[in-house]
């Protein structure tokens, strides 16, 4: 039944075994070379130590078990994963193992090697960052995904230059994962109640350092032909099997959550796939505890954190409710009579608390079922506040619970050889493995000859492999000999390397630099200052539009003028995508802001010394400042005219008159002196700010030891605190229509202004509402909110009160407005209660 190695390795090299299962080599330049100096055609080929072993011959095993020098180089990789796994963390340093039980966090999809192909793009490749980060910092999170049986396709490319797509299967065999044993040492099998049977999923673990990755398999021969596709494809088109696929996802991996680790406290949703979680956990602790869903519900909101990845409303995943409350019912077991009804749960993921709706969002369900929601970048976080303000009518924009935590990148699985050594020089081993705050200080000391020539390595050794890809592509489609020669003279090492390299889709415009065919190839081929460009990237397979695009750029590159500058790669993937961060000198992103919900290849290069030429969206628009890169586009979400031309002179623009100039500029030494102040400016002050250890401290801090702290007060003494706050969230709803604002008067004088104003609060509690003054955020500053105390009653009004409090400001009094909003010492607002009355 297990995944095993089929023959037994030699007793001097048993550790091989435990080395290639843990996903730690993915960051270890260290084990690259070991695993490289095993089978170095085969790491070449696919960079993955389990296929390596279970294919490599006995005979060069035995050479190895004999080769003192490779034993060494075994024993020191060995030491220091022991060492590495030992060490208390930042965490635990920081913090202490009491703070937090642990974090469940889940994914669709999870992006940690080639070795393991369970992502389509950047959510996958954030969700292993996050992965690799937390086990640098000894966080206590296990992830949660799907096993694939396909992952996302592989790109082929014919000799129209039209894109095709092949869907190799995932043999569990040949993948660094292992069975998860139950308490009896049988394969761990979760059980799902669908319609008219069981669906039985198996659980695989895959370990990555200090954390775990668990992934849940339909693929069982205990379940029909048809179930066993649920966990087929990776994204399936099918609105029935996706459906199926976030149900897998979401309950049965909290059903897996509690079976192996019932202590976990904080439950993560990276993106909507997963909302599901939200809700088995509320009807397990309804069983549990012995109350109702509602409490249930109350507690595990407290701790479940949600983050959206998507800037558009139409990018969310939505069913039919009618499809829902077929699957939802035996799950839930809604027929239970104390249970919740099919509304109230249809309701959590509708548009308004009614139920009102043509579609079942499960991102409207995840924001309901969190307490904390983010966006990915802080332009995200304010369009994501303007995308989910439906679900708080009334509420000023400014004041939606959706805040942001900027997306950071594991730095160790993105930096080259060249960068990781001045690197250690300048700030140590363990840099990454604790909060970078002195790291700034430490580059900016870094000599100008260092930085020039880690460049110089580095864009040299970019060209060697493209050359060698190139290579290998062409032999594969069948071009000619003399074609296939050309590629050994592709690109130059000493020209300025432009990369470009991310899904093709129209918002993306991956082919803005072909605008003007005729400017750019001028720019190419400048006798005294050429540029050349590696580009790669994929299209969804029903995408013709980004088809075309890669098409296009194919086209240019065929070009006998444009052979030697421009190179299309195809089939691009994470091995490639880390060649590229670490060569390329400026990395250009062109989406239409704000579409770019963050952006995260341009951080990858930071730390190699790339630098960014980008539309002012996601990230770089929090990050950019002129001593650091460059910037196209403005800042206003859509500007009039054709925005396509003016952000393509701008890029043209820029790139002739700044980037080119700047680069060639060089002294009498060969040395680009203003070209590296900016590479070390941009490495010391964006490298450590938009890391993976900042980004995993923001959530920490921010979300999970919040979290924690909430479920824990909310359950404790039989989830008193949650009874007390459905209690008063009923009483509070039944009595909400009664409330009815008065009158405000206003005097003003010496930046003071003093209101009063009558509340008539009819059916409600005094002590359930809060009275305030709001004015929305001014061009400068935000916006401006202060309580109003309550005074006497009102003479002959039943439950009327005088409200009175000053507010020191410059503002005028017309800019405030009288509101009422509920009130509970307990409640965060308007996550939990999206009530409030305004002064007509």
């Amino acid at each position: 039944m297990a995944v095993s190695l089929s023959r037994a390795l030699p007793a001097a090299l048993a550790a091989l075994g435990d080395l290639a299962l843990d996903l730690r080599w993915t960051w270890s330049h260290e084990a690259d070379a070991l695993w490289r100096h095993v089978d170095p055609a085969a790491w070449e080929r696919s960079p993955n130590p389990w296929t390596i072993l279970a294919d490599v011959s006995a005979a060069r095993l035995d050479e190895l078990a004999a080769d003192r020098s490779f034993l060494d180089h075994l024993e020191r990789v060995v030491a220091a994963r022991r060492a590495y796994l030992e060490r208390p963390g930042w965490f635990a340093s920081t913090y202490g193992a009491a703070a937090l039980a642990g974090v469940a966090y889940f994914s669709m999809e999870f992006a940690l090697s080639e070795a393991l192909p369970l992502h389509a793009g950047g959510l996958g490749i954030l969700a292993g960052d996050l992965l690799k980060t937390v086990s640098d910092l000894g966080v206590p999170l296990i992830g949660v995904g799907l096993l694939f049986q396909e992952g996302y396709f592989r790109q082929m490319i014919d000799s129209e230059g039209w894109q095709y797509e092949a869907n190799p299967y995932n043999d569990p065999a040949t993948m660094p994962i292992k069975p998860v044993l139950g308490e009896g040492g049988d394969w761990l099998r979760i059980p799902l109640e669908l319609p008219g049977r069981i669906l039985h999923l198996r659980v695989w673990q895959a370990s990555v350092g200090r954390t775990s990755l668990y992934l849940l398999d339909s693929n069982d021969p205990l379940n029909s032909p048809v179930d066993r596709w649920i966990t087929g494809k990776l994204y399936e088109d099918g609105a029935e099997i996706r459906l199926l696929q976030e149900i897998v996802l979401g309950v049965g991996g909290w059903r897996a959550v509690e079976a192996l680790r019932p202590d976990v406290d904080v439950c993560h949703i990276n993106e909507g796939h997963a909302a599901f979680a939200t809700l088995e956990r509320a009807r397990r602790l309804s069983v549990r505890l012995g109350i109702g869903f509602k409490p249930a519900w109350c507690a595990a909101r407290a701790g479940t954190v949600f983050t959206t990845h998507t800037p558009v409303a139409a990018g969310f995943d939505r069913y039919d409710p009618r499809l829902v409350e077929r699957y939802l019912r035996p799950l839930l077991n809604l027929s239970d009579e104390t249970g919740p009804s099919i509304t109230e749960i249809l309701a959590l993921g509708g548009a308004d608390e009614d139920g009102g709706q043509d579609r079942f969002n499960m991102a409207y369900l995840a924001v309901r079922g969190s307490l904390v929601s983010f966006g990915v970048s802080r332009l995200h976080g304010r369009v994501s506040r303007h995308i989910f303000q439906p679900l708080f009518p009334r509420w000023p924009v400014c004041e939606i619970p959706i805040g942001h935590v900027t997306n950071g990148v594991h730095v160790p699985s993105w930096d080259s050889a060249e960068a990781d050594r001045i690197w250690t020089a300048a700030c140590g081993k363990d840099r990454w493995l604790g909060m970078p705050d002195e790291h700034s200080k430490s580059i900016e000391g870094l000599s100008d000859k260092e930085l020039w020539a880690m460049r110089g390595d580095s864009r040299r050794e970019l060209v060697h492999n493209v050359r060698a890809w190139l290579s290998l592509h062409l032999r594969r489609g069948g071009f000619s000999a003399p074609t296939i020669a050309e590629a050994s003279s592709v690109l130059d090492p000493n020209v300025l390397t432009l990369g470009f390299a991310r899904r093709f889709t129209a918002y993306k415009r991956p082919n803005l630099l072909l605008h003007d065919p005729a400017r750019f190839g001028r720019l190419l081929n400048d006798d005294r200052r050429p540029v050349q460009i590696v580009i790669a990237g994929k299209a969804h397979p029903r995408d013709d539009e980004g088809k075309r695009m890669i098409q296009s750029w194919i086209a240019f590159a065929r070009q006998a003028a444009f052979r030697r500058r421009v190179v299309f790669l195809e089939d691009y993937d994470i091995s490639l995508a880390q060649e590229l961060v670490k060569g390329v000198d400026v990395w250009i992103n062109t989406p239409r802001r704000p579409w770019e919900a963050c952006g995260t290849s341009g951080m990858k290069i930071l730390v190699n010394g790339g630098l960014n030429l980008s539309e002012l969206d996601g990230w770089w628009e929090e990050a950019y400042a002129p001593e650091l890169g460059w910037a196209v586009g403005g800042a206003a979400p859509e500007r009039e005219g054709d925005a396509d031309a003016r952000d393509a002179e701008t890029l043209y623009a820029r790139l002739e008159g700044d980037v080119v100039p700047e680069f060639y500029d060089s002294d009498r030494d060969g040395i680009p002196r203003r070209w590296i102040a900016r590479i070390r400016q941009s490495m010391a002050t964006l490298s450590p700010r938009y890391c993976g250890t900042r980004m995993v401290g923001d959530y920490v801090t921010k979300a999970y030891l919040p979290a924690a702290r909430r479920v824990r007060e909310r359950l404790a003494g039989s989830a008193e605190g949650t009874n007390s706050l459905v209690l008063w969230e009923t009483r509070v709803r039944r009595a909400w229509s009664s409330l009815h604002i008065g009158k405000a008067t206003v005097d003003a004088g010496d930046g003071v202004l003093t209101f009063t104003v009558p509340i008539y609060l009819g059916e409600m509690a005094a002590d359930d509402a809060q009275v305030e003054v709001y004015a929305d955020p001014s061009d400068h500053d935000g916006p401006e909110v202060a309580r109003l105390a309550r005074g006497e009653p009102i003479a002959g009004a039943t439950s009327g009160y005088i409200y009175a409090g000053t507010v020191r400001s410059l503002r005028p009094p017309e800019h405030f407005t009288v509101r009422v909003v509920p009130y509970h010492p307990s409640a965060e607002l308007p996550a939990e209660l999206p009530l409030i009355l305004w002064q007509t």
